[in-house]
Parts: structure tokens; sequence; C-alpha cells
């Protein structure tokens, strides 16, 4: 069976600022970061996962995360989630 990678977008419902990632267990990865097991944002707890992508290798998911890091990707993030921003 083959496994996947996910790309996610979290945001805290402490500060709103967003936090994107990658792994292959978008479940667990995200239980690791509501329990502050993960450094960049146990301090930003509670998270949302509001965004995810599904990639079919670790090299794609490592490009797709650089690139939704990038002032174009941020971009493409914003006007792909303008209803959950805009509420």
């Amino acid at each position: 069976m083959k496994k996947y990678y996910y790309i996610y977008v979290l945001q805290s419902l402490r500060d709103k600022k967003l936090y994107i990632g990658y792994t292959k267990d978008l479940k667990s990865r995200f239980e690791n970061h509501n329990k502050g097991m993960v450094g960049s944002t146990k301090d930003r707890r509670p998270l949302e996962l509001i965004y995810s992508e599904v990639c079919l290798n670790k090299n794609d998911a490592l490009h797709r995360e650089k690139y939704l890091k990038t002032y174009k990707g941020k971009l493409f993030l914003r006007n792909r989630l303008k209803s959950y921003f805009t509420g």
C-alpha cells in the first residue's frame, strides 16, 4: 500500500498565525502539535487544521511546503481559504 505525504496548514486560535508543515501521518502530527510536543507551535495552542493537500512522495511534499511558505504561496493560500478568513 502506498504511503502518502500531507502538507498541512494550522492556524493558532491564540494569535491567528499560520503554521505550514508536511508529514506522513496527519492525524498523529496534528495531535502532537496540540499536545505541545512541537516546539514551534507549543506556545501557540490551541491549533486548528484549516487546510491540507496530499502528495505522492516526500520530495513533492517538501517542494510544495517550501512553495506555500513563499510570498506567492501565501497568496495562493489566502485566495484558496478566502471564505474561511472572511467568515
